[in-house]
């Protein structure tokens, strides 16, 4: 099996490649593992965090799946009272309220496969299938974001989306997405999926102690695949920003800001 075997000698090179450095890597953060993020993204192979954000060993927890999405905690009961058989809120205790992570960031990304899905079952709801996972999954936990992107087609591309949590002084911004209408539109649903998974996020009742007292923060970050460039989301600016040297300056300072104010 062609598939099979490419795993397989990709497992022989790394033993005589980068196996031996990975192993005193793990040695080095074994007792003292210090991440700093938990990074939520999609499934799709072209997705590579380590790679993209040339994170090391013990530096972030990731979660993958279909979309990159992260449930609702309406779907499982009162918020602070909500059980979850699925991994993502369960990732986000173990990460925030057991590991003290300080940062959570969703990533997106261009000609999602999930997302592409996802609007197709919006154009054709005949297409949705009751036997399927997948579509369960992605019209459950995306069916806000559709609702977003209806609002975002029918006025100008320069319109402000609302994205605000059940207590407001949890989350509350505002966006406008693909204001120079460069993306088409599934990548625009793409990027209204991403910051639309912030307000999911912020539903738990488990973490509204830690975004009350800015002990953790929520970020939207977008990876478009065609050119390589990725991009995060700015409060401040209100839209996805491409991530350079001078705009890593800028939204660092945002965090640094809001840290700043709350402390006055």
């Amino acid at each position: 099996m062609p598939g099979l075997n490419r795993v397989l000698q990709g497992v022989l090179h790394y033993r005589k490649t980068v196996r031996s450095d990975l192993v005193e890597q793990f040695h080095r953060v074994r007792d003292n593992p210090n991440p700093t993020a938990v990074f939520f993204t999609c499934m799709d192979s072209r997705m590579l965090p380590a790679r993209i954000t040339q994170s090391q060993v013990g530096d972030m927890f990731v979660v993958r799946n279909s979309g990159n999405m992260i449930p609702h905690a309406r779907n499982y009961g009162m918020s602070g009272f909500e059980v979850s058989v699925t991994t993502e809120p369960a990732a986000l205790e173990l990460a925030v309220k057991r590991g003290k992570i300080n940062h959570v960031i969703v990533c997106g990304h261009s000609d999602c496969k999930a997302i592409n899905t996802l609007y197709n079952l919006h154009q054709c709801p005949k297409n949705f299938d009751p036997e399927s996972p997948m579509d369960h999954w992605l019209r459950r936990h995306g069916y806000s974001s559709i609702q977003k992107l209806e609002r975002r087609l029918k006025s100008e591309p320069g319109l402000e989306l609302q994205f605000t949590a059940e207590n407001a002084l949890l989350l509350d911004f505002k966006a406008k997405i693909d204001p120079e209408d460069k993306f088409n539109i599934e990548d625009k649903l793409s990027q209204i999926n991403t910051l639309q998974q912030l307000v999911h996020i912020a539903s738990h009742g488990f973490l509204h102690e830690f975004l009350e007292n800015h002990q953790v923060f929520l970020h939207a970050m977008w990876f478009d695949i065609y050119t390589g460039d990725m991009y995060m989301f700015s409060k401040q600016q209100k839209q996805f920003l491409m991530i350079d040297e001078e705009t890593a300056t800028t939204l660092n300072q945002e965090v640094d800001d809001e840290i700043a104010a709350f402390e006055h």
